[in-house]
């Protein structure tokens, strides 16, 4: 489970270059120190199809990146997969919100409250135009028949959080549009 580390003042962005390389997944979130144990097999197979995927339709312009963290203020949520547009700066510790145009979580049993209540939060506050998030274990309010991985995809609202814009069981294909036109089948992207 993912757990906050707690001390007096508010964790930063840049406290996370003093943290070890010890496996672990360090990342701050509305100034606390969240950390999580390293991602299992499938969560990563299921990462590294939609970034071949993904990476296959970008337009130009565009970067696919996974695991790199989101510069908010002084937090530094790390998405599992994040769609990237402008310059990068490849050695800067993370990319700034405003070039971010898509985040994308695969929730797994550690990260389930933070990939489904806390980070679409933060995100859309810092004006991320696109979430996506992938069930691809049983989840509480999985329909009858829905095949996983479920994709369910958000587009920021007029009031600056996220409206449900599809709901994808595998087996099913949509075309999404923003930040570009792509065909997906959550189905393509497991074993």
């Amino acid at each position: 489970m993912a757990m906050p580390v707690h001390r007096a003042e508010r964790w930063t962005a840049a406290d996370l270059e003093h943290m070890p390389e010890d496996g672990l997944r360090y990342e701050v979130l509305n100034g606390q120190l969240v950390v999580n144990a390293a991602p299992k097999p499938r969560h990563q197979w299921l990462i590294q199809c939609l970034v071949r995927s993904l990476t296959d339709a970008v337009p130009s312009g565009f970067v696919v990146l996974e695991g790199v963290g989101v510069l908010i203020n002084d937090d530094e949520p790390i998405p599992d997969l994040i769609v990237a547009s402008g310059s990068i700066g490849w050695d800067d510790r993370g990319i700034p919100a405003d070039q971010v145009r898509l985040v994308v979580e695969v929730v797994s049993k550690s990260t389930t409250l933070q990939d489904r209540m806390v980070k679409p939060v933060v995100y859309a506050e810092a004006g991320i135009p696109s979430y996506w998030r992938f069930e691809p274990n049983s989840f509480k309010g999985q329909l009858s028949g829905e095949s996983l991985p479920v994709l369910f995809a958000h587009e920021l609202g007029d009031d600056h959080a996220y409206e449900l814009t599809h709901r994808v069981a595998a087996g099913d294909a949509v075309t999404l549009r923003n930040p570009f036109e792509f065909t997906i089948d959550p189905g393509s992207l497991l074993p």
